[in-house]
């Protein structure tokens, strides 16, 4: 079970292909491109002044990649981008069948994408970043398998078989957390406690008393990050068991990917969007949410929780975006 509802992956806007004069220059020599798969860019002409919203042109309709590829269109100056890190950047996406634009940041704001294949869902978008450098514009090319995948995005009108072509232009990259960092802080008596195992895997345990009425929350560690605020993306590592039975339902920490999704904006159970709006990044905070703070009078039968659970969190914040 996730806390956070499903999102279309079309939301997240991030795919990325970047040209600042036309994609038929040799791929520079920090390009992932293979020589076939560059090759099948050389048709596609980016036009504009790097940092402003590029025009893009298909030689031939349609373009097509069978692999991920990237061409530095303008070497960028800064930092080189690593694996796992937090790109901000504006792009364009392109539809390589017809040469359409299917969406675009520019004017808007920012995309903001992790650069890890294994955690991404455009794929050959994060292949593409890693190993770029911050002020780079490039031009990447993304077969339909590294992409939306079989079900295409009818939403940006791509088929199944359609190439995602991006511009984009690399603004910053920064390293989130991996675990909750700051000061710790002595918790009331009488709530749960949890330990830590060697891989950092959290238990809880819930003392042998009645359930609190009402949301507790308490800073076990206080971070050092700015404030969470309500609509921004949350990243975080979380652990949740029943009060009733001690029993955990659910574990970001042990699937080894955090949670990625909106807070404070419904999107999560009400005492989660509760209690960590305006914690610091870096925080790691225990919570207790009585049924309507949580899943309410119909609880989650998928998860073991009923109607009248309460709840017990252990959240280590690591970014807000």
């Amino acid at each position: 079970m996730r806390l956070v509802l499903p999102r279309l992956l079309s939301a997240l806007a991030l795919p990325a292909v970047i040209l600042a004069g036309c994609a038929n220059a040799d791929p520079a020599p920090n390009s992932n491109a293979s020589s076939s798969a560059s090759g099948a860019l050389k048709g596609v002409t980016v036009t504009g002044n790097a940092g402003a919203k590029p025009t893009v042109s298909l030689a031939t309709k349609p373009t097509n990649v069978t692999k991920s590829a990237t061409v530095v269109v303008k070497p960028g100056t800064g930092a080189v981008i690593a694996k796992g890190q937090r790109v901000s950047f504006d792009y364009v996406l392109v539809n390589g069948k017809d040469g359409k634009e299917a969406d675009t940041s520019y004017g808007k704001q920012q995309a903001v994408f992790v650069a890890d294949p294994s955690r991404a869902g455009l794929k050959g978008l994060a292949s593409g970043m890693i190993g770029q450098k911050i002020g780079s514009r490039l031009l990447i090319g993304i077969p339909p398998a590294e992409g939306f995948g079989p079900q295409g995005n009818s939403q940006l009108g791509f088929a199944k078989n359609d190439t995602l072509l991006f511009v984009l232009d690399l603004k910053s990259a920064r390293t989130p957390l991996t675990k909750a960092t700051g000061t710790a802080v002595t918790p009331a008596k009488g709530l749960p406690t949890v330990t830590y195992d060697a891989k950092g895997t959290p238990k809880i345990t819930v003392p042998k008393t009645d359930a609190p009425k009402k949301l507790v929350v308490q800073q076990l560690i206080k971070g050092t990050g700015p404030a969470v605020k309500a609509g921004q993306t949350l990243s975080a590592a979380y652990a949740g068991a029943i009060w009733a039975t001690g029993k955990e339902f659910d574990s970001s920490y042990r699937r080894g990917s955090p949670l990625e999704g909106p807070i404070g904006v419904g999107q999560l159970v009400p005492g989660f969007d509760k209690g960590i709006v305006g914690q610091p990044v870096g925080s790691r905070v225990l919570m207790v949410l009585p049924p309507a703070e949580g899943y309410g009078k119909s609880g989650q039968p998928q998860a073991g929780i009923k109607g009248t659970d309460t709840l017990v969190f252990v959240v280590d914040i690591l970014d807000a975006y």
